[in-house]
Order: C-alpha cells, then structure tokens, then sequence
C-alpha cells in the first residue's frame, strides 16, 4: 500500500487534509481552546513544533465560510464530540501570521505590518459590498486597501475588523495570531525594538482588551513578552507555556505518537535513534516531547541522523546573549556539553530590552526556544535544572563554541593543536596551547578560580574531537576525580588525561610533578583500563596567571 506522503513545511491544515499527508490528530487542541476560560490564549512553543499548523486548523474548524470545512475532520477525534457540532462553522474569524516581519528597519517592518493587515482586509472585502458599514467605516476599508491610512488606523485595525465581522454575521470573532513575537525579535536585533513595542501594543490592546466582538483569540510564539511591554490591560489573558500541564501535547510529537509514525513507515527498529537525537523536551513537567520537524526529516531521509532543526535557526539574539556573558557563561556551557545539568532561575516573562542588562534572563531565552529542557519542578521558587535535551541540540552548542574560538584564534591554530594532541607530538601541542591561551585568556577572566577557567577553556577547545573521543569532566575513575579525560572511541588509539593545577608556593616544576603523581596515585587511568584501553598519555597542565607549563607521560601496554 502507498503511504502517505510527509507534512514536511506543510502549515496549512487544508492542504494537509485534502492531499492525505499524514497526520497526527492533535484536534483535541480545538476542545481546550473552547473550553479553557481565559478569552485570550498565548502559546508560546519552540519554532517549527506545529504552530502555524495548529492555528490553521482552529481557523477552518471555526470559520463560517461557504464552503464545507467540517469534511476536512473526518475521521478525526472531535468530529464524534458534541463541540464539532455546537462550534464547526458557526465564527467569522482573523487570521493574521506575522513570521516573516523581520525586517531590517522600522519603515521596512511597518510595511510589512500593513501588507499582512491589507491581506486579511482583503479577504473580507466582501464587507464593501453590503450594507453593514457605514459610510465613513468603508472608507476607512478602502484606506487600508489602497495603503493611504495612518498608522493610527493601522494600529486599531484588529478592533475595527472584528467590530465588521461581528455585526456581519451577528456572531462573536475569533481571532488567530501566529508568531505574535517575531517582530519583537527583530526589533531588538536591529535597533527599532521601541517602535515596534509601541505599535504591538495599540494594535493587540484594540483587538484584544475588553473586545465585546470576541469570542476567543489564540496567540502564539517563542516567547512571553511581559504583559507591562505589550500586553498591558489584558485582564482576561491565559499564558500557557512549556512550564505548564494545560495543553503540554498539542505541540510537537508524544513518544507513542513517535512510535506509531516509525512504525507506519517501517522504521521501528529506528526509534532508539530517533530518540538519542530528537526526544528530550519537556513540556508539563511530565510530557515528553520530541521534535517535530527533526523526526519528519529523520523519516524523510530513511533514518539517517543529523541535525535537521538546529540548522534552521536564527540565532542572533543567542549568539548576542552568549557572547557577550564572559566566562561564567561560557563555564556553564562546558558543563551542558559534558552533559550535566546547570541551576538556573526561570522567568516566564521576559521583557526584551532587558536582556542586554542581565545576564540571568539568557537560559530563560534559551528554555523556551528550545535550546534547553527543565529537569522536573522548582525545588526552590522559579530555580530549575537545565539540560541540552538531545543530541541534535548538543551539536548546536558544540558549532556555538567552535564559532566562539573561531573568532578570537589564528586560523588553523586550534586545528594544529588539536592534532598534535590525538597524534602524540606533546611539544607542538604545548607550544600552540601557549599560544591560544595568550590569544583568548585575559587576567581579567582568569578571577578568583583560574583551574575553573582554564578547565573550560580547554574543555571548550576539545569540542573538536568530539568524533573521536567521548570527551568527560569532573568524574570518578579510581579513587578521585579527574579534570577531564579524552576516552578514544577506537580502543587502539591514545586514552588522554589532564590535570590542571596552579603555582602559588612551590615551582612550576614541582606542580608538574605532583600533578603527574595524582594521577597515578589515583588510578585515574582506571576507567580507560576497564574500556580496554591501554595506550595512556597523562598530561599535567601548571599555571600561574596566563603563564604555563606542561610535562606528560606515556603508558604503553605491553
């Protein structure tokens, strides 16, 4: 039998239904909308986790059009409920999507505000044509077609519409928003994030705040911006977040929904795999979610892994936010990258022009992007575990470190050192770590905990040789723990081991020395032994400031 074909970049629901894409029935999402209280819902999710999909289909199931919009439900879960009769059909509704207003400048941005409103106007200009509007109302109708009103009227457009419609069809609107953030975003990036803040909130307050016209609206993007910024006044707004229970699996795909699409395409035997790379979210605490977009090319390219989601980001604002944190950001994604968990507070709202005046808010950023998954809830407050949730993502951080060396070391230089280490030639390899630790370290980095600092410095340059060798930090192997151990994945090749000490008393000589006998009077080579491995190079690395000495040993078996 043919299968069916993959939704990939499909996000209109009626495409999806009429050309027999396969689909996950997520129509139970229609049932929480109407049954939730809050008039106005926000759903901020990671991008690319079924969104736009999502809005579409509450926009044919409640859009009172001519056509017949209740076939494209067949078959489907709430065709059998009592709401598909009470609701289907029965609505005018607003379906605004603001995913492309990225913009480089305000002027840029506010027509492409005005084209997305002149669509929508558009596709109810049937309104002209009738007596429902009056005179003066019309021309304002036929401003914002011919693209002659002021941006007042831009602004209370969403109000105006929704007032047309509900006198139309003598029914309450609904009103959709997809990526309400977007613009928001781009405005932070390139410098206008005023203007567009001030725009957002007159236009969303009109349309939203106190709106005898509506019955519902539904809002979603990456991000809750704090009411006080864009959403001041709304009384009756419902947030739903990843941090939350209330609709958890309606974004993205379940493990068992996972399961059932391997199996339909006959990848059972894929579904480790598929997990190690794209499961790992957590959405409500207890709903694990894998990623949509990841696991609909993983099947479209017959099981082979590699980073599909990750590659489509725009990154700016992380890359901003990262960058310019200085070291306890950069020691915090070593830890994520050995696959610990970092504790960190969580702000469920974040006010954007904040971000560049605390460093705290960027694992916020990156939890509700996708970036990072919460460990269980709070013990304390809003303070969470964060981890990288899969493989996929982990490469992501891996690109941001090597992106980060890229900038501040001599082309190739890393790369040199890197293969002096994995090749053996210990005296190029301590000639070329001098050298990058002149380049990048500053006295100021180095602080109150310079092992700390140079212990993710080189942990962060290892990145490298992350095809190698499973590269591990800070674990028990003997009777210690080692700074960081490069564990070959060919059980021929070198087992590396480092240990970092700083002069103070005694001579740079004399820490080598001691640093070499720690690692042996510890066993730390014990775990590489128990590996089979027997090839062993111990490194002691001894500091003082950004001077640096280095001495090793070989173990060889035989």
């Amino acid at each position: 039998m043919k299968k069916r074909k993959l939704p990939i970049g499909v996000s209109d629901f009626k495409k999806l239904r009429e050309n027999k894409f396969y689909y996950i029935d997520k129509t139970g999402f229609i049932t929480e909308i109407i049954e939730t209280s809050a008039e106005i819902i926000l759903l901020p999710r990671p991008r690319r986790f079924g969104k736009t999909l999502n809005l579409s289909m509450l926009r044919y199931f409640f859009e009172k059009t001519e056509k017949n919009t209740g076939k494209l439900f067949k078959g489907l879960k709430i065709e059998k409920q009592e709401i598909f009769h009470d609701h289907q059909g029965k609505y005018p509704v607003i379906f605004l999507t603001l995913k492309d207003i990225k913009h480089r400048n305000w002027n840029e941005c506010l027509n492409g505000l005005k084209t997305v409103i002149y669509k929508e106007y558009s596709r109810h200009r049937y309104l002209l044509n009738e007596d429902t509007l009056f005179p003066d109302e019309k021309q304002l109708f036929e401003n914002i077609l011919k693209g002659m009103s002021d941006i007042t009227d831009y602004e209370n457009s969403l109000q105006f519409l929704s007032e047309f419609l509900y006198r139309f069809y003598n029914q309450p609107v609904i009103i959709l928003i997809d990526e309400y953030d977007t613009p928001l975003h781009a405005g932070y990036n390139k410098g206008y994030y005023e203007e567009i803040i001030g725009f957002m909130r007159n236009f969303l307050s009109g349309g939203l705040k106190d709106n005898q016209y509506l019955f519902k609206g539904v809002l979603t993007g990456i991000l809750r911006v704090a009411k006080e910024s864009i959403f001041s006044g709304l009384n009756n707004l419902g947030v739903y977040t990843i941090l939350d229970k209330k609709i958890s699996d309606k974004f993205g795909f379940t493990e068992a929904e996972t399961k059932n699409m391997l199996k339909y395409y006959q990848m059972e035997e894929e579904y480790e795999r598929a997990a190690h790379w794209y499961n790992g979210y957590r959405f409500g605490s207890t709903t694990t979610i894998y990623n949509p977009w990841s696991i609909l090319n993983f099947i479209d390219n017959e099981a082979h892994a590699k980073p599909f989601w990750i590659n489509t980001a725009d990154t700016s604002i992380i890359d901003r936010l990262a960058t310019r944190g200085g070291r306890e950001i950069r020691d915090e994604i070593g830890q994520l990258l050995e696959g610990k968990s970092i504790e960190q507070p969580v702000y469920e709202t974040i006010v954007m022009r904040d971000l560049d005046a605390r460093g705290d808010l960027l694992w916020s950023f990156l939890l509700f992007s996708g970036y990072l998954k919460y460990l269980g809830e709070p013990e304390y407050r809003n303070i969470y575990q964060l981890a990288i949730p899969n493989k996929e993502v982990k490469l992501g951080y891996e690109e941001f470190v090597i992106h980060w060396f890229a900038e501040k070391v001599e082309d190739n230089c890393l790369k040199d050192m890197l293969k002096a280490l994995s090749g053996g030639d210990m005296d190029l390899f301590e000639r070329l770590l001098k050298k990058i630790v002149g380049q990048v370290m500053s006295y100021h980095d180095l602080g109150d905990e310079p092992e700390k600092v140079y212990h993710a410095l080189v942990l962060g340059m290892l990145v490298w040789l992350g095809g190698k060798y499973d590269i591990r930090s800070n674990r028990e192997s003997g009777y210690g723990r080692y700074d960081i151990m490069l564990k070959p994945k060919d059980k021929e090749k070198t087992g590396i081991i480092i240990e970092f000490k700083r002069v103070e008393k005694e001579s740079h000589k004399q820490v080598l020395k001691n640093a070499l006998q720690q690692i042996r009077d510890r066993g730390y080579s014990a775990e590489l032994k128990a590996s089979g491995i027997t090839n062993i190079m111990e490194i002691a690395v001894a500091f003082k400031g950004k001077k640096l000495w280095m001495k090793h040993k070989r173990t060889i078996k035989g």
